[in-house]
Parts: structure tokens; sequence; C-alpha cells
């Protein structure tokens, strides 16, 4: 695998600098900065994709028919790669990254015509309507009623754990459609509009914010919800198979870019930070510590390389995907361990994620410091959404082992 760069991506390199810095702006960074997730507002955020939609930019991993950026695979690899330095954001995956790919594989020329263009525009937004209470790495387990009227379906039952839900203007779920076979033959996929009478969106409060703020979670409850027939993605039943292919890509994802910023990210605090009379970073334990997950880091990003650059060629990532979720989020947790070993006594105070309220209150500590301790607590969720790491690798032991 040939790794060097020709002068035409060094030039698309200094194209992405060049649009990030107009449209990256200082509202949009301290609104990242300010959050544990690197939120930001929907406005701030949706004001990005039409930026990145106007540059041609915004679904990096569509094909050139349906709006698709076309790049190459150094050029996704260079543009991701700037993107993480700078902290800027990238889409909101649950339409881009996530539905959008089982509509074109999958959906009806009716609803790539409906749905994409006002997807790759950012002008609707999506969330996912996978885990139930009860149903959550068992997720052929889900009970959400979605029963045949004849001219409609009615769908009843209750999602858990549905991000950003109280934004979203369409939603995708797995239903239950068949109790009489198999518990993964009797699932469905279909799309319902967040507008459709029988819908409520309860927020679930986390630990960093009230329910009336910012907060990320939330339970969608259906009760007697009429969805046309014409939203059921592909055949009833066989939306186990769909749901599949989707996790593909959620679980699919670039991590050694962001992986490397935030170890990058660690060593700055360290080289600031001091304990018992040292600088942090001076300590041979903590060296390290950042030098094993350095290693790491470009391991992964060789392996990332690798499978995107089959990717080019048309393969789909297939189970290689449990592969890099299971040491992409076990890294991030690592690096936010570490991090808070860099603060040391200032992880201490509780500060509510900034998004929250504005408060006009002078943090304790460095700026850095207050959303160490909450970003390390939020990571813990990483190795279990999208299917759960010991899943992952019950996967990976069965598809690519043979076992």
């Amino acid at each position: 695998m040939d790794l060097a760069f020709t002068k035409e991506d060094l030039a698309f390199r200094d194209e992405v600098r060049a649009f990030i810095a107009a449209n990256f702006d200082e509202d949009m960074r301290q609104q990242s900065a300010n959050s544990k997730n690197g939120y930001m507002s929907k406005e701030a955020h949706v004001r990005w994709q039409k930026a990145l939609y106007a540059k041609g930019w915004a679904a990096t991993n569509w094909p050139k028919q349906y709006g698709g950026a076309g790049f190459t695979p150094a050029q996704k690899y260079l543009f991701e790669l700037e993107m993480t330095a700078a902290g800027a954001p990238g889409v909101m995956a649950f339409g881009m990254k996530m539905v959008a790919p089982v509509i074109m594989k999958f959906g009806s020329e009716e609803q790539k015509a409906q749905h994409l263009p006002k997807i790759l525009s950012s002008d609707i937004w999506w969330c996912q309507g996978y885990s139930e209470p009860g149903s959550g790495s068992d997720l052929a387990s889900l009970q959400m009623k979605c029963e045949d009227k004849g001219d409609h379906y009615l769908l009843n039952g209750s999602k858990i754990w549905t991000t950003l839900a109280q934004y979203a203007d369409w939603m995708f779920n797995l239903v239950r459609t068949d109790n009489s076979g198999k518990t993964q033959e009797g699932i469905s996929f279909i799309l319902v509009d967040m507008k459709t009478p029988g819908i409520t969106v309860r927020a679930l409060p986390t630990l960093d914010g009230p329910p009336e703020g910012r907060q990320e979670i939330n339970q969608v409850f259906y009760e007697d919800v009429k969805v046309p027939k014409e939203n059921l993605i592909g055949k009833p039943g066989e939306g186990w198979t769909y749901a599949k292919y989707l996790l593909q890509f959620e679980r699919g994802n670039a991590y050694a870019p962001g992986l490397k910023r935030s170890l990058q990210k660690v060593r700055k605090i360290a080289a600031q930070e001091a304990q018992d009379g040292k600088r942090v970073i001076d300590d041979p334990e903590f060296a390290r510590k950042a030098a094993d997950l350095d290693v790491q880091i470009s391991a992964m990003e060789f392996v990332e390389l690798r499978i995107f650059s089959a990717l080019s060629s048309g393969q789909a990532v297939g189970p290689e995907s449990s592969m890099l979720k299971c040491r992409g989020t076990e890294l991030q947790q690592e690096i936010a361990a570490l991090t808070l070993e860099a603060v040391g006594n200032y992880i201490t105070p509780f500060v509510e994620d900034t998004q929250t309220r504005g408060s006009n209150e002078p943090r304790p500590g460095p700026a850095y410091a207050a959303t160490t301790a909450p970003y390390y607590f939020s990571v813990r969720k990483a190795s279990i959404y999208a299917g759960s790491n010991e899943i992952q690798r019950n996967i990976m032991a069965k598809a690519v082992l043979g076992l």
C-alpha cells in the first residue's frame, strides 16, 4: 500500500484547510469545545452541513450518482484527517451515514427521490429507532408492534436511548411484524415521520445536564401511530438483513484521526499540568502509557487504510467493521482515562455541560478541565452502543475466524 501523497492530494488537503478556516467559525468552535461530545446546537450543525453541501462534500461515503463527493481513498483520508485535526464536526450520522445507504440499496425509486436529496441538503434530520427497553445488544428480541391494517401499518411500543430524537424530523425503525418464526425473521424496517400523531419524545436526563437543556438521549413512545405502507423499506420480515447492512456503516467508521488528535490533546495537557512538583508529561509511567497508545493508534490507522482502500473498489465493510468498532471504542476509553490522569484534581468539581445552560460563571481550573470527567463517563457507553463489544467479538469469531 503506497502511502505517499501526490501533488494533487496535497493541493486537495490545502483546499480542505481553507474550507475549514472559512466556514468553521468561532461560534461553532466554542460550542464544540464546550461540550463533552463536541456537539453544537442544531442551528449551528445545520449551518455547517449546508456549507459542506454547497461545497459538494456533505456525503463522503455516497456514490456520485446520488450526490456523493466522489473522493479518492487518499482524499477521503485527508479530508477526515484535516477535519479531525481542526476539531470540526462531522455530519450527523443517522441520516447521511446510516439510513441513506439502506435507502440506496434496498429502497424503492420513490423512497430514494423522497428522502436522499433532503438528507444530502440537511433539510431533514433523522434519528435511529433500534434499541428498546429490554432489547439492547439482544436486538432480535425487540417487541415494537407493527400491525398490517390494510391501507396502513399501526405501530405501538417504544424505543430507548434515542440520540437527539428531540430534533429529528424522521426516524428509521426496526419493528415486529411477525411472531410466528425465528425472532430475526419477523422484523421489518420502516421510516416514520416524527410529526405523526401518537409519537411522544421524552427526555432521559443524564448526570451532566438537566432534561430541559441539551440532553442527548430520549425514549420515544408510539401509541396507535399510523404509518403509510409506502414507508416500509424492502419486504416485510427482511428488516434484520437491512439492519445488519446499516450497522456496517455505523460500526465501520474511521477512528484513527480522532484518536490521534485526542492523544495530542492529552500530551498538551500533561505538559501544562504538574503533580508532585514535576510536569505530568515527564513522569515515566505516564509517558509509557502515552507511547503505548500511540503505537496502538498507528496500528489501527494502517488497518483502517487497508479496509477503506478495499471499499474504494466496491467491497462492503463486512465483519471487519466489528473489529474497527471494538478497537476504536476501547482506545477512546483508554485515552479518556489518560486525560483524567493528566488533568488531576481539576476533574473533581462538577461542571454542567456548557451546552446545557448559558452560565457565565467562571470555571474552576483550566478550560480543558471542565469537560474531562463528563467525557470520560460519557464515553463508557461507546463499547455498548452499536452492539456491545462482547457481541462484536462473537461476530468476528464466527464471520472472520470461522469458529
